[in-house]
């Protein structure tokens, strides 16, 4: 007889290995980490003897889930942001939040959190892609779980790195600390095509081979992503990241929701694993990803929650049943992906997905001893059926729930026992939860309640105090105005010509001020475009000096770039009105008498009411003021505009 540690015995089990090898009963040796044997039980008790004998009568014992992509520290921003689009809640809330409260204890609590809910549901291994990773790693690996952990590159500042070229050497420092390590698998992740550079995704490519360890990135997420993509590189993302040699590394491409097939094969031919977000991509409304096809094709497609903030859990089994039952009503196809595969997604494909298929995803001789026991006894298990060989797996995907994983096993460890987490205090992780929650809401409670803040959070403004004296007279043909303007003896400084798009945003709260969304179009003596530029600008309340027929307007002015649609920012800001105006400008910066001025040439092009002349200067004191209040008079009468014409309005206040 072989002395083995533990013996389990009389379950049902689903070992998930390359013959789907079922067996009722059947009992599995282990020692120390390692399975020693898995068989029919009779079998494997004649050969294996231990000193711990577990009976497992009425249970089902198969590999332990593989969770393919999440970032397990957002647990404590779960149900921060609901309901909104993948840009808004990405750069509108959880960046900003991220960027106020992530800190090694935020990561490390939420790691555990997260750890504890996995375990409840069944899960012994998962792929991370988060902040201060080294804090997700040894939280990790102190609870007992098996993971791939990545550690995040942007283009931009993050809660633990200002610049890229820091995260990527964080990365190489985390990598070779844990690159050995028994249960963690050290990654880098470049977050995705949209958020590095083509310098980054190179970068972490040549990083991941140099250690030869899995990239994990997020890829083809929505359709807007991938439309992008081809507008500005003229590809889609898939070829776009192979060209930046990402497949030169072991890739782990989470979402792939729109990728056609020749962008499948590139995955397959690359070896890259992907990971299947069902809940997350149909809350955020991200798409169905075509799984099947990538299954026909010999694709390693695992199955991930995602994190917290956009699922909102961590239920492996609501992910299982939600995969299969999203294939079927989508190709209209019952027989579209079975219990059996889907299964098979979240156990050993999942793990060859994250390139760890050598360690886990079955229960197979050899391999570490990550396993699950599900209970069949409740009333939503009940009855059984046992003529279909394949009425287990369905027992499983489509009726069993995470309340019935009672026992946990990973590397040969129980994690749970009877329901029971021995290594976690979970009533103190929801107390210092509780108080993270409590910080947070004060945070977004003040910003919500402010327009400049919430412009502030998602990339900072400049702030720029105008005092400016104008004048702006309705006039019949602008091109009249324009030949006198080049026949005078005024100094032309500069002309510019440009289409104008504005958006104007207005709050029920008009202390708020206006909100301005403006894209300029450039135009060379042609009329072609040749730049384009877009930038948003908080508009304060207004405040007047009148001088004889022109106005003084002094206002606080906050600038920022545009960097994301309209849309965007009309679902970020929620105004309670909108305005939409389009101008023709022809602008020239002039000399008269020694003092600069601005003369705009307007054609009102949406809403058609009609052209103006509008000339304007820069001013700091009453008295120069006054001499350009003169001037501009002069101005506007030597150009023949009607004086009886004028108006004090700005163009949105005649539209509104």
């Amino acid at each position: 007889m072989i002395k083995a540690d533990i013996i389990l015995h009389n379950a049902e089990i689903l070992s998930m290995d390359q013959d789907f090898n079922h067996y009722e009963p059947g009992a599995i040796a282990i020692t120390g980490k390692v399975i020693e044997a898995v068989g029919e039980e009779k079998e494997i008790l004649s050969s294996y003897s231990a000193d711990e004998m577990i009976n497992c009568k009425g249970k089902i014992l198969l590999p332990g889930f593989v969770n393919a992509h999440t970032h397990v520290p957002m647990t404590l921003l779960r149900g921060l942001a609901d309901d909104l689009r993948l840009d808004v809640w990405l750069m509108g809330y959880m960046m900003p939040v991220e960027r106020e409260f992530v800190s090694p204890d935020f990561v490390r609590l939420g790691t555990q959190l997260a750890c504890a809910e996995m375990i409840r549901s069944g899960i012994t291994s998962f792929a991370d892609m988060y902040y201060f990773e080294e804090e997700v790693a040894k939280a990790t690996a102190e609870i007992g779980m098996r993971a791939v952990c990545s550690h995040t590159v942007l283009k931009f500042p993050t809660p633990d790195a200002q610049f890229y070229e820091e995260s990527l050497e964080m990365s190489r420092d985390f990598i070779s600390r844990w690159k050995d390590h028994d249960l963690i698998v050290p990654s880098v992740a470049p977050h995705a095509p949209y958020t590095c550079t083509a310098e980054i995704l190179k970068a972490t490519a040549a990083l991941a081979v140099e250690f030869d360890i899995p990239l994990h990135t997020h890829l083809a997420e929505t359709a807007s992503e991938v439309e992008n993509m081809r507008r500005e590189n003229r590809m889609p993302v898939i070829p776009y990241v192979k060209k930046q040699n990402l497949f030169d590394a072991k890739v782990l491409a989470a979402h792939c929701v729109h990728v056609d097939d020749g962008e499948m094969h590139t995955l397959l031919h690359s070896n890259a694993g992907v990971a299947h977000n069902p809940s997350s991509n149909m809350k955020l409304s991200s798409g169905v990803a075509p799984i099947k096809r990538m299954l026909d094709i010999g694709l390693n497609v695992g199955i991930g929650t995602d994190g917290p903030a956009s699922n909102n859990d961590l239920d492996m089994f609501e992910e299982m049943r939600l995969t299969s039952f999203l294939q079927k009503g989508f190709s209209g196809d019952p027989t579209a992906l079975p219990a059996r595969t889907t299964l098979l997604m979240a156990t050993r494909l999942g793990a060859q997905a994250l390139h760890i298929g050598h360690l886990t995803g079955s229960l197979e001789r050899g391999k570490r001893a990550d396993l699950i026991l599900i209970d069949l006894d409740p009333l939503h298990n009940s009855p059984r059926f046992k003529h279909d060989p394949n009425g287990a797996y369905a027992q499983v995907i489509y009726a069993a729930k995470a309340t019935d994983v009672k026992d946990v096993m990973v590397n040969g460890r129980w994690l749970m026992r009877d329901q029971v987490l021995p290594g976690l205090d979970e009533e103190e992780l929801l107390i210092h939860s509780r108080e993270y929650a409590r910080k947070i809401d004060q945070f977004l409670i003040k910003r919500e309640s402010s327009v400049l803040s919430k412009l502030v959070a998602i990339g900072g403004t400049s702030e720029e105090e105008s005092f400016e004296i104008q004048l702006k007279v309705r006039i019949d043909e602008r091109q009249k105005m324009i030949d006198k303007l080049l026949g005078s003896e005024f100094e032309i400084i500069r002309k510019r010509h440009y289409r104008e798009f504005d958006i104007y945003f207005f709050f029920a709260d008009i202390e708020q001020g206006i909100l301005r969304y403006r894209e300029d179009e450039f135009l060379d003596e042609m009329g072609k475009i040749e730049q384009v530029r877009s930038r948003l600008t908080l508009i304060g309340p207004t405040s007047e000096d009148k001088f004889e027929q022109e106005v003084l307007l002094s206002r606080s002015r906050y600038l920022a770039p545009a960097t994301q649609s309209p849309r965007f920012y009309r679902e970020y800001f929620k105004p309670h009105l909108e305005k939409e105006i389009e101008k023709d400008r022809i602008r020239y910066l002039v000399r008269y008498k020694d003092v600069e001025f601005f003369i705009n040439f307007d054609e009102i092009v949406k809403p058609g009411i009609g052209q103006f002349v509008e000339v304007k200067s820069r001013t700091w004191s009453r008295q120069d003021a006054e001499m350009k209040s003169r001037l501009i008079t002069e101005l506007i009468d030597y150009l023949g505009a009607d004086l009886d014409e004028v108006t004090s309005d700005d163009y949105i206040e005649m539209v509104r």
